[in-house]
């Protein structure tokens, strides 16, 4: 996404025509950042709306020199973790569970076959799937690169609880990819 310098300079002097032009530009990028941490379009919506105003107001201190859509991405990140906190009433379900006792797994994937077989849309809603909390985490991790130590900063967790969370989540991923390369074969 390559955003002309004027139109972010028209922006900031709340040039409402420009704003909308901005808008349309970004709103690809930052909504498949609201999609990952939403599981519904209105939610990620509302965050896409409550992170481009947050965009807006902040202007003043994008430095032209980086790139604007990495920019404006982590601010929406941090809209949408701001929200997390806001919301916190509901409590995340978490299930514990003991690495050790785990038994070894006996159904062996070939998950280059997986690649062939998995467009963009598939591993998406696999991510849905994903336990709320797991999920949130995994992303950070793993496609916005945060460390355990941010992410455990963000959400007020322990360094060990957000590897657990990625830990979960990829266990659960290769569950769900599993289930669908040998759908008969679990079933048995």
């Amino acid at each position: 996404m390559n955003i002309d310098k004027k139109l972010i300079r028209s922006c900031a002097k709340n040039d409402r025509k420009s704003q909308f032009l901005l808008y349309k530009e970004c709103y690809r990028l930052l909504m498949s950042v609201c999609y990952r941490y939403k599981k519904d379009k209105s939610e990620a919506e509302a965050l896409m709306n409550m992170g481009f105003m947050k965009i807006l107001t902040k202007l003043d201190k994008y430095n032209e020199e980086g790139p604007f859509d990495a920019w404006s991405r982590k601010i929406m990140i941090n809209t949408i973790i701001d929200e997390y906190r806001k919301n916190k009433k509901e409590k995340e379900k978490i299930e514990y569970t003991d690495f050790q006792e785990s038994t070894y797994d006996q159904h062996n994937v070939d998950y280059n076959e997986a690649d062939k077989q998995f467009n963009a849309e598939e591993m998406k809603l696999m991510l849905l799937k994903l336990p709320d909390m797991s999920r949130k985490v995994f992303n950070l991790y793993a496609v916005d690169g945060y460390s355990h130590k941010e992410i455990a900063e963000l959400f007020n967790i322990s360094v060990g609880t957000s590897k657990w969370h990625v830990s979960n989540a990829r266990s659960e991923l290769k569950k769900l990819i599993e289930k669908k390369l040998n759908p008969v074969e679990l079933e048995n």
